[in-house]
């Protein structure tokens, strides 16, 4: 989340699109806006890796009807068993004729596909003291902490500030001091929004924060009071915000967007990942550039894909009862990017529509990606797993369908409502099911000495995943009696056993596997896990002794068992929220990408003829030809110009040929020298100064950081944007693709969408030819034929060497 052009001390850099900034759509249920309409070839979509019992669907936007917009979303599911999501002060109900904004909106869920309003964190004529008069709320993040919701948000005056509430929708308690100042933190040239936190397990809490252009991290006291301890820069890129960190596999992933947030269907938002061993980095993207590295970034999670939204991003990451990832994110619709004028409390302000989305989180290669890299989906989706064989939240306090063994007795709370106590007993589910499965419940240890069980399987064939206060560990036990196995993990020293916590408990039949994990709540930050194979027993503390067949998964049969769910004491022990799912089926591979077809011979250069732009050459220039351009060593030189195609400056020469019929694909193998901000070289799809495409390696500073150059590969969309109040003539604005390096390969994939009358561009680039990092989609009218160019211009003082021009026919 960034803000409007001239707010505050986080003005866009000068590269940035003088237009709106912040907002999303759909609409409250009394005037209901319909979702966009799909794109006829959108990116496909793997099939869903959780399997869902009731054969539930969903279809983004998932606040289509219930609010008009909802950026910036923190998901969290609560104690209840209801999810909520926060979003950034916006005008929520504008189609309804509200005026103005509501402060941090809330929107409630029993299923992640269908949601309602549920109010609101801040009323707007009872704003914290902490606020200046001209502050605007953004960036919720949102943990369960020390038996409370707690809260963060930016300022859009600059700022972190804390609110706490013992249930999801309050009531809230604002601290009368914010956790980061509107002044810059010492070791931190960053901008104080869009913060995150993060627990270890060690139960070291951290907070991660930063906007245009640093990413910085620093432990917190507990209860997130305050920071502590050294501030690392973890992460900087032009326009990086929005971090978000998860733990997986034993490494640490931090998600960030960067680019455009907030300026309609020019917002070139998109999701990248750096990960380490160690919660403060160093992070690196999957082409091992250390995100502290003065260039772009790789790692893409989730890019624009063409069908309908722009600048998908600034996200969370949450986990449905199969154990599936999922992203819950904001984009912008195409097709009714914009509101009129709004009136906000840093006065009247044009706002983009930004509405709640969600999609699967894959994991291909130890990488995490959206919908294994399809991108945003539209149209129906299988939804998550939210309910299965078992799944209760003792809603009426009935234990029907359900065994007792000794004092199991019903009780209730203002936040969980009902729930279960176990005095030293046993409770099991009637149902079960076959096949690998996700337990879980929410558990609480009452006892000092005591211990809460979450129970896979019955006899032989079971598990139980305790968290136990006497011992001060997580410990998976599968078997019974003499055929027990066990190992153990230890908790932290400040694990908070007399509040809930979330338990999963998997069986994997194929791998013959149990694994139990235990977080505050579920947000991928376990502080503690424990797995138990049949070959051999993962014993993180210590040793124990090896599984034998009737301990296993199949109960050594090599089938698959039906497993009951249960929850077992020793002493007093509290559960609710019990649920036992078919575990989600992980993807495995990322869909294919663009890939060339036959080389079109005339379409393309290998610059070794005639001088490009000279008689008898393919090429004709658009004010050109440009001084000291050449033919040298088999490659087309063209120094840079001081010149620029931007808005109403265009100045710049412009090199183009014809592009062929259909859909293609062209390359271009560059090397840009020189080093000083301003200066660029690259390829463009131009249809006029107004309207094009261009994807370039570009050298450009970081905001605060006085005297860097940043290498980029950059990819602009210029054109016409009539949808602004009132209407903006011509509009650009970039993606960032992954670094360039010394030589860098450019590719652009066109494709004519006839149906919707555009244009779709996506973007690749490469350090080496063979290995691609494909971005995000720009589109554009197709009411101008596009041409193929070539580029080299703002600054003088570098010179681009262009080895070929290709263009490939697509299969």
């Amino acid at each position: 989340m960034v803000p409007a052009q001239g707010v505050g001390a986080d003005a866009p850099p000068a590269d940035a699109a003088a237009a709106p900034a912040d907002a999303a759509a759909a609409a409250p249920a009394d005037a209901p806006n319909p979702a966009p309409n799909p794109a006829p070839n959108p990116a496909p979509n793997p099939p869903t890796t959780a399997p869902n019992i009731d054969g539930a669907t969903y279809t983004n936007p998932v606040s289509a009807g219930v609010t008009d917009t909802f950026p910036d979303p923190a998901v969290i599911r609560g104690k209840d068993g209801a999810w909520y999501a926060y979003g950034t002060q916006n005008p929520v109900f504008n189609s309804a004729g509200e005026p103005g904004e509501r402060i941090l909106p809330i929107l409630r869920s029993e299923d992640l596909a269908h949601w309602e309003y549920a109010g609101e964190v801040i009323d707007a004529d009872d704003v914290p003291s902490t606020w200046r008069s001209n502050s605007r709320a953004w960036a919720p993040d949102i943990r369960y902490v020390d038996g409370e919701y707690l809260l963060t948000y930016g300022l859009s005056t600059g700022g972190l500030a804390v609110a706490t509430a013992p249930t999801p929708t309050g009531p809230w308690t604002h601290r009368d001091r914010l956790l980061v100042p509107s002044a810059q933190v010492a070791g931190c040239p960053t901008g104080n929004i869009d913060q995150a936190l993060f627990t270890d397990d060690d139960g070291t809490l951290y907070l991660y924060w930063g906007s245009y252009d640093v990413v910085c991290v620093s432990e917190l006291t507990p209860g997130a009071e305050e920071l502590t301890g050294p501030v690392t820069q973890v992460a900087q890129g032009r326009r990086m915000e929005g971090a978000f960190m998860v733990r997986h596999d034993d490494l640490y992933y931090l998600m960030y967007s960067d680019a455009g947030c907030c300026d309609g269907a020019f917002s070139g938002y998109t999701v990248k990942v750096g990960r380490s061993e160690s919660p403060r980095g160093p992070f690196l993207d999957d082409d091992g550039v250390d995100l502290m590295a003065e260039s772009t970034k790789g790692g893409y999670v989730l890019t624009s894909n063409g069908n309908g939204f722009a600048g998908p991003g600034h996200h969370s990451v949450l986990t449905d009862l199969a154990g599936q990832d999922w992203m819950a994110y904001h984009a912008i619709p195409t097709d009714d990017p914009d509101f009129p004028p709004v009136d906000t409390r840093n006065g009247t302000l044009n706002l983009s529509k930004r509405p709640l989305m969600i999609d699967r989180l894959d994991w291909v290669d130890g990488w995490p990606v959206v919908n294994a890299g399809a991108g945003p989906s539209s149209g129906p989706q299988p939804a998550p797993a939210t309910s299965g064989a078992v799944s209760t939240t003792f809603a009426g306090g009935s234990l029907d369908g359900w065994s007792a063994d000794g004092d199991v007795t019903v009780a209730e709370e203002t936040d969980a409502g009902p729930y279960v106590h176990l005095a030293g007993s046993s409770l099991a589910s009637t149902a079960g099911a076959d096949g690998d499965l996700r337990a879980q419940a929410d558990l609480r240890v009452t006892d000092a000495d005591g211990a809460a069980g979450l129970v896979l399987g019955e006899g032989v064939r079971r598990a139980v995943a305790w968290v136990d206060r006497g011992a001060g560990e997580l410990r998976l036990e599968a078997g019974r009696g003499a055929r027990t196995v066990r190992t153990a993990t230890a908790l932290p020293e400040s694990f908070p056993y007399g509040d809930w916590n979330v338990v999963t408990l998997d069986r994997d039949v194929d791998a013959g596997t149990f694994t139990a994990a235990v977080s505050a709540d579920n947000l991928n930050e376990p502080l503690g896990t424990a797995t138990l194979t049949a070959a051999t027993l993962t014993a993180p503390t210590h040793a124990a002794a090896t599984p034998t067949a009737a301990t296993r998964p199949d109960g050594g049969t090599g089938r698959a068992t039906e497993a009951p769910v249960g929850v077992t004491a020793r002493g007093g022990a509290d559960a609710d929220n019990i649920s036992l799912v078919p575990a989600a089926r992980p993807v495995t591979e990322r869909v294919a990408d663009p890939e060339p077809g036959a080389l079109l011979p005339g379409s393309s250069d290998e610059f070794d003829g005639t001088v490009p732009g000279e008689d008898g050459s393919a090429w004709s220039w658009v004010r050109g030809p440009a001084d000291g351009v050449r033919l040298e060593d088999g490659a087309f030189t063209w120094p840079t110009q001081g010149a620029e195609l931007y808005l109403r400056t265009n100045s710049a020469s412009v090199l183009t040929r014809d592009a062929p019929e259909g859909d293609y694909l062209v390359e271009t193998k560059l090397e840009l020298d020189g080093v000083g901000v301003n200066k660029q070289a690259g390829l463009v799809l131009y249809g006029s100064d107004d309207q094009f495409v261009k994807l370039v390696h570009s050298q450009l500073g970081l905001s605060r950081k006085p005297g860097s150059v940043s290498q980029q590969v950059e990819f602009t969309k210029e054109g016409p944007r009539p949808t602004t109040t009132p209407p903006t003539a011509v509009a650009a604005a970039p993606m960032w693709g992954a670094a360039p390096g010394e030589t860098t390969w450019l590719r652009l994939y066109a494709h004519q969408d006839a149906a919707n009358g555009e244009y779709e561009v996506r973007m690749a680039s490469s350090t080496d030819g063979e290995t691609w990092r494909w971005g995000g989609v720009w589109t554009l009218p197709n009411d101008k034929d596009l041409r193929i160019g070539l580029v080299a211009m703002n600054t003088p003082g570098a010179t681009a060497r262009f080895d070929y021009l290709r263009t490939y026919a697509m299969p």
